[in-house]
């Protein structure tokens, strides 16, 4: 069962290694959710067990707490080193939804991303983003190059046919690296029932209600389920029609407006 799943897990182990081996200064966001946690997994098969760069993890300090302290232990798990940063000046003023959340967005996630990377001079970072996941994510390539500062020039990426990667960038070029870029929502799933996967609580049904994606809590919502094991929630999204991150609420603003965010850096 699930044998699709062996040519995505080989791709995705073989773009892991290829970038271990052309860049230094290498990271992995951990943003604690079902597609990172996969990652983690992939991580630990293409190097034996071991995770042989850093996690990091952008704190709003607006995650669920069931998230923090599920990635607490799974980091004490893997035996992984973990580096968390935060914009603290934009937190300081109070930066929140309420200002707006696309810009509350770019400040505390986008912003506090940028400082990390130059705070700790990381020359590539690996992403656990998906084409199907949403519009600006499907011009993605699997090396993506990045400015100075971080900022992406979707109009102008270099291509990658017949997955040929290009690996060869200036020297002051930031690599955003997407080893899942090609799954599906429904392959992450399949993939973690295969190799029973431990994930955030949060996304099993409880009262009715689960999460599909998970964010900060002012713009994060559940939707209605019952399906409260893996067998289920794949039956669910053989059948659901809402998009993946319905229940992200900065995610409704438009297409154009995630693309200008993420443009600026965003995941």
């Amino acid at each position: 069962m699930y044998e699709h799943l062996d040519e995505l897990e080989a791709e995705s182990i073989y773009i892991f290694r290829e970038a271990f081996n052309k860049f230094d200064h290498l990271a992995m966001l951990y943003s604690v959710g079902k597609d990172s946690t996969v990652m983690a997994h992939l991580v630990r098969k293409a190097f034996f067990g071991k995770i042989p760069f850093p996690l990091v993890h952008v704190d709003t300090t607006y995650k669920y707490p069931e998230m923090i302290a599920f990635r607490d232990r799974m980091v004490k798990e893997w035996a992984a080193e973990l580096v968390v940063g935060r914009n603290e000046e934009a937190i300081a003023a109070g930066m929140g939804p309420e200002q707006g959340r696309m810009r509350c967005c770019e400040k505390l996630k986008s912003e506090g991303l940028a400082q990390l990377i130059e705070q700790h001079d990381f020359k590539g970072l690996f992403l656990g983003i998906r084409r199907d996941e949403e519009g600006s994510r499907a011009k993605e390539r699997v090396f993506s190059p990045r400015d100075k500062n971080s900022e992406w020039a979707y109009k102008d990426q270099p291509p990658e046919l017949w997955d040929q990667y290009n690996t060869s960038f200036s020297a002051d070029t930031h690599v955003r690296i997407h080893p899942i870029l090609g799954w599906t929502e429904i392959n992450i799933w399949e993939y973690i029932a295969r190799e029973k996967i431990e994930i955030c609580p949060l996304y099993f049904a409880a009262e009715g209600k689960r999460f599909r994606s998970l964010g900060c809590m002012p713009c994060t919502g559940p939707i209605a389920s019952t399906a409260s094991t893996l067998e289920e929630i794949i039956a669910e999204l053989r059948v659901i029609k809402d998009p993946e991150r319905a229940g992200r609420a900065q995610d409704q603003e438009s297409d154009y407006a995630m693309q200008k965010l993420r443009a600026k850096g965003y995941m």
